[in-house]
């Protein structure tokens, strides 16, 4: 089957800044790939039989990337709302425990919230097999630490509509060191959303190109002095290998 994913901006490439934008754009795919990335008027024409999903006033663009997913998965704790403690994690709530199945229900649901924050890649190494199961299961690309820390400086424009700014969030490099040290109160919880912490140009993982894996995100927009971004704080839906695995209510 095929679907149409509709955004009133989509961004393919935000790494590249002189990759090609769309207002009104448009994401085919088949399955777990994408079959065509361009103007959804052009798209729909040609793909009359494609399920539509319109996501409006959104942004759509690669899914993106959790530097700290070792720190996050390995260190943190990922509460059971039944344990009644709140959702948020618990920094360093896996430091000193040795029980294989508490690490993999963590990692589940620490993966799980990442998914509603459009995270489609995250990085490692992890050591516990039990958090590496849980993430070969999650369909998430596991990293290796460098690939995960690794990021590309830039913004991108939107040609014909309001500009879109790359730069959300920290403009310095940021690394997963620098991501994963000491704790404090709610610390976790920020490190859940790449967007808090890194621009939307070094926060993405791939692009959404025709004939690659399709793993994207769309996010709400924030419009400020002509410029469009996506906001932080959680995505409208996530999609991985062709899947809508996201979907906020």
């Amino acid at each position: 089957m095929l679907t149409l994913h509709r955004a009133e901006f989509l961004l393919p490439d935000p790494a590249e800044p002189t990759a090609p934008s769309f207002a009104d754009g448009a994401v085919v795919v088949r399955g777990e790939l994408v079959e065509a990335v361009g103007p959804y008027a052009e798209l729909a024409a040609a793909h009359p039989s494609a399920r539509v999903r319109d996501w409006g006033r959104a942004l759509l663009a690669p899914g993106l990337r959790n530097p700290c997913g070792q720190r996050l998965l390995e260190r943190d704790y990922h509460p059971d709302p039944r344990e009644e403690i709140g959702v948020e994690p618990v920094v360093d709530g896996l430091v000193g425990c040795t029980d294989e199945a508490r690490y993999g229900a963590s990692a589940r649901r620490g993966l799980q919230r990442m998914l509603g924050f459009g995270v489609t890649a995250v990085a490692g190494p992890f050591a516990r097999a039990a958090v590496r199961t849980a993430v070969a299961r999650s369909g998430l690309v596991a990293l290796p630490g460098a690939a995960g820390a690794a990021g590309l400086s830039g913004a991108a424009g939107l040609s014909g509509a309001a500009g879109l700014s790359g730069a959300a969030g920290l403009s310095g490099a940021v690394g997963a060191a620098e991501l994963s040290g000491a704790g404090g109160p709610g610390e976790g919880a920020g490190l859940l959303d790449p967007l808090a912490v890194l621009p939307l140009a070094r926060a993405v993982h791939g692009r959404v190109a025709a004939g690659g894996r399709a793993d994207f995100a769309v996010f709400p927009v924030v419009a400020e002095e002509g410029e469009v971004r996506p906001a932080a704080g959680g995505c409208l839906a996530t999609v991985l290998a062709g899947r809508l695995v996201y979907r906020r209510r």
